[in-house]
């Protein structure tokens, strides 16, 4: 899909894109002052691979402000984006033969992972009818005595899926029973969430349970950062210390500047936050009501990120699969990403993280493109 867009784009042909999972907002003044003083600083250098002192101090106020997670900064590590955590977390925990429980549909990269990291994808389906998320006992009945980690997502991608805490209680309970496996509490939709409520996180509703938790956030999304490509994650300090040997050798420390501009992120004004939500959750509902009004898609109201999850199955018998479908609205000037791209099928994902016009006509074109 990538390379035909490019050819259509070559060609002339005007092509709107609702596949990338970025904030079409403007990084905030405050971060961007900070990357240029550390740059007039000579801020240049190697720092220390966990992060610098100030970001892990920064990325623990975060954590404690925002999702309610107490940690000291010695058990938050800084990496290059979220997915180089994850993907260190698991790497550095991981055995042939050990299973990760992942519910789907899920973010592209979580199987490609524990895949790399010689261990098996156990798939946990859900549904539009169960609000893409998974139940206690659905969980329960998933674990085998080769079970390692649950991945969990909340907000979700590409569903914007929001667990409660009565149902994060309810996994903690589940997990309390099987001691062996860790638990990814990926949080780096938090701050975008439209249900009323605190956010529910597994380390803050199950305490008892966080030596065998990692929180993964970070700033790409909050703060419209992806390029400076910095996440944090909290965790216990084993599997700390044990992800900051993996990035030594693979990476090393995260950009010098990156982490500055970091710290103003979290330690700045987050005021912005509430008119980005607001202007996000006005997109979402002119998004969903637009699907909803074209015949044979349909999709459910997301309840946090920036994505819409839609359900194409009645245009199944016409266009054989999600991929052909995607193609065709391709042809028709939007990029989408098909279902089956997250453990889906027959349907595809809208990244609603464009401006109110793009939005409009490339709804428009979808409109259009089925009829």
């Amino acid at each position: 899909m990538t390379d035909r867009a490019m050819e259509l784009r070559a060609e002339g042909k005007d092509v709107i894109s609702l596949s990338v999972g970025e904030p079409d907002f403007a990084t905030p003044v405050h971060v961007i002052e900070a990357a240029k003083q550390a740059l007039d600083a000579g801020d240049t250098r190697y720092t220390a691979v966990a992060g610098t002192a100030a970001l892990r101090k920064a990325a623990a106020l975060h954590f404690e402000r925002d999702l309610g997670l107490v940690v000291p900064p010695a058990q938050v590590i800084v990496s290059a984006g979220g997915k180089q955590a994850i993907f260190h977390a698991l790497l550095a925990t991981l055995d042939p033969g050990d299973e990760v429980l992942v519910p789907s549909p899920w973010w592209v990269s979580y199987p490609e992972i524990v895949r790399f990291a010689g261990a098996t994808v156990v798939d946990l389906p859900t549904t539009a009818a169960s609000g893409f998320r998974i139940s206690a006992a659905q969980l329960e009945a998933a674990i085998t005595p080769a079970t390692r980690w649950l991945l969990l997502n909340s907000p979700g991608n590409p569903t914007g899926a929001t667990y409660s805490a009565e149902e994060i209680r309810a996994i903690g309970e589940v997990l309390r029973r099987h001691p062996r496996v860790l638990a990814m509490s990926d949080d780096i939709y938090a701050p975008l969430r439209y249900v009323e409520g605190a956010h529910a996180t597994l380390a803050v509703e199950c305490p008892d349970l966080a030596e065998r938790v990692l929180t993964v956030s970070g700033v790409s999304k909050s703060h419209a950062m992806t390029g400076f490509r910095i996440g944090v994650s909290a965790g216990p300090l084993w599997l700390i210390q044990a992800m900051a040997k993996l990035q030594s050798h693979s990476s090393g420390n995260p950009a010098s500047i990156s982490q500055a501009a970091a710290v103003a992120a979290f330690e700045g004004p987050q005021d912005f936050l509430a008119d980005w939500r607001e202007r996000f959750r006005v997109r979402r509902d002119r998004v969903v009501a637009s699907i909803n009004a074209i015949p044979g898609l349909a999709a459910p109201v997301p309840d946090g990120a920036f994505y819409c999850m839609v359900d194409a199955a009645p245009l199944m018998a016409r266009f054989g699969d999600d991929d052909a479908l995607a193609m065709h609205l391709l042809e028709h000037g939007v990029a989408i990403v098909p279902a089956s791209a997250f453990g889906g099928r027959d349907g595809f994902r809208i990244s609603f993280a464009a401006d109110d016009a793009r939005l409009d006509e490339a709804l428009r074109r979808i409109a259009g493109a089925v009829a």
